[in-house]
């Protein structure tokens, strides 16, 4: 038969930790701290005095009016100790108070900041996209535009195996080699440019539907751009600047000049920038 020992093991009971207690009720302001000191000595120098001049029997017969007064002057001091140290810790609290609305202010406009970069990166992306699939499309209208005036329908510059290569390096990716082959024809004065972009109805229509797809994605990336570096490199690329050359030789409608930046201005900025610092 087995025999079960119970033994009752006890937890040891908490004990009274007479330094912590003190030192969770003990004012941890260093003020406060003085003003409890002080006026502790202040009793203690009230209790002195009363029973060296006056005796603590004799004291309690006073008057009325004569122990109003006394006590009156007696706690004036410590009444206007407390106000000082009431307005101090006052000001200390309005001070805190002001620099954590300070940081919350701060911290705010780093999150509105970082929701706004945010909202930036993704308006950029989505432009980018875009940005790609009409770069094609604006290729494919100006390899047609090119075939128009420069193939064997046009003026038979280029044959038709010499436009197939062409071709070829448009479905590999380079999406402006249309535009570089008008741009490297020569200057205006020894090409007709005019006869090349709107010289039949099919020409124009063409290089219409390049300017409006043009101008449209130039909208879009106004709108992700705070610093027209998206806007410059769309002008100044293949496409940009042939997109240029269309507006200027329009037949029939005067656009209005796309602005980019100043190149002066900006190194003028930067130049005065760099001499401030």
């Amino acid at each position: 038969m087995l025999q079960e020992s119970a033994q009752t093991i006890r937890a040891p009971e908490p004990q009274a930790d007479s330094a912590g207690a003190m030192h969770s009720y003990w004012p941890q302001d260093w003020r406060i701290q003085i003003a409890l000191v002080v006026s502790l000595l202040w009793f203690v120098f009230l209790a002195v005095y009363i029973a060296r001049n006056v005796g603590w029997a004799s004291f309690m017969d006073l008057p009325i009016d004569e122990m109003g007064a006394f006590l009156e002057g007696a706690f004036a001091f410590l009444a206007f100790l407390w106000l000082v140290i009431g307005l101090f810790i006052q000001q200390s609290v309005l001070a805190e108070n002001n620099e954590e609305l300070r940081r919350n202010n701060l911290h705010s406009e780093k999150q509105t900041q970082a929701i706004a970069a945010t909202e930036m990166n993704a308006r950029q992306e989505t432009f980018f996209k875009i940005s790609e699939a009409t770069r094609r499309q604006l290729g494919a209208i100006t390899g047609l535009l090119f075939i128009s005036s420069q193939g064997p329908v046009g003026n038979g510059s280029y044959s038709a195996d010499q436009i197939r290569e062409i071709w070829q390096q448009f479905a590999q990716g380079d999406s402006e080699v249309w535009s570089r082959m008008f741009l490297s024809m020569g200057p205006s004065a020894d090409v007709d440019f005019a006869d090349l972009l709107y010289g039949t109805e099919i020409r124009k229509s063409h290089s219409e539907n390049f300017v409006v797809g043009f101008d449209r994605l130039i909208r879009l990336a106004r709108g992700c751009d705070s610093d027209n570096i998206i806007m410059d490199s769309l002008i100044f690329s293949a496409h940009g600047l042939l997109n240029v050359r269309m507006r200027e030789l329009h037949p029939t409608i005067k656009f209005p000049e796309i602005v980019m930046t100043n190149s002066q201005n900006y190194l003028n900025s930067l130049s005065d920038s760099l001499q401030q610092k």
